[in-house]
């Protein structure tokens, strides 16, 4: 399923609801204008909150982190991830948009801030495939360190006119996509569920089964959000399932039709 919501004003806009999808996930983006602020408190989920761009103060457990980020595709993200039951107060110094994803979880665990330098950053793909699927793969949490969660958070920075999430490739947990372009008009292509979409900004696109991968237009950058849930007593361990028919293009020594002079 893939949607999208244009010329997003201020407040709380939900894209998804645990409650009532097959993938068990929360998913809003928060739109708070500059002095503005938001109160939430979850009794039954987990939280993250994920700054895309603006000025926040994170309020929680009686502590106030700032965090600034000029955009998605200039500096890494900052990330606040609590437990059910923490009251979370988010004030907006400048206008700000963030990005918030919630899972049912009964464990209690310390509340955790993850600051720009906290963000995994593997920069992928530069020598594969020539250059045509190099992005940026960034890991807020996942199960190495946030095993207590029930969803993993990060973010794939995919380059103009390139390829990510590719080969296409499948997991049994479900995930989610939430799409941000440098320019509103951007789009791009995913795939998922046996189907293929025209993404845009602000689009969501859930994944339930199937091989999946993207791709963003040329001049356009594409930078999305990637949610999954672990599924009980079958967690995300980095799983990846690549569709055997395209591996073929991975194997040492593969050729490609050369560009002509």
């Amino acid at each position: 399923m893939y949607f999208q919501k244009d010329h997003l004003g201020p407040g709380l806009h939900t894209y998804l609801k645990a409650e009532e999808n097959g993938v068990g996930l929360d998913v809003q983006l928060l739109i708070l204008e500059a002095g503005r602020e938001a109160e939430f408190l979850e009794p039954e989920k987990e939280s993250a909150f994920l700054l895309f761009c603006g000025d926040v103060t994170f309020s929680y457990e009686g502590l106030a982190r700032e965090a600034s980020r000029t955009s998605e595709f200039t500096g890494e993200a900052s990330c606040l991830h609590v437990c059910k039951g923490v009251p979370v107060r988010l004030r907006a110094r400048f206008r700000s948009e963030v990005y918030i994803q919630k899972a049912y979880n009964g464990a209690a665990f310390p509340a955790v801030f993850y600051g720009p330098a906290d963000i995994q950053v593997q920069r992928a793909g530069a020598s594969e495939l020539e250059g045509t699927m190099r992005r940026d793969i960034k890991t807020v949490f996942d199960y190495e360190n946030a095993p207590c969660s029930n969803m993993v958070v990060g973010e794939v920075l995919n380059f103009p006119g390139k390829w990510s999430s590719y080969p296409p490739h499948h997991h049994p947990q479900p995930e989610v996509y939430f799409y941000r372009f440098d320019k509103p008009q951007g789009f791009g292509v995913g795939f998922a569920n046996g189907e293929v979409f025209k993404t845009g900004h602000n689009g969501f696109l859930q994944i339930t089964g199937g091989f999946h991968s993207q791709a963003a237009a040329p001049g356009y950058a594409l930078c999305y959000v990637w949610g999954i849930r672990h599924l009980p007593g079958d967690p995300w361990l980095k799983t990846r399932i690549d569709d055997p028919e395209h591996t073929w293009m991975l194997a040492p020594g593969a050729k490609f039709l050369e560009e002509r002079a």
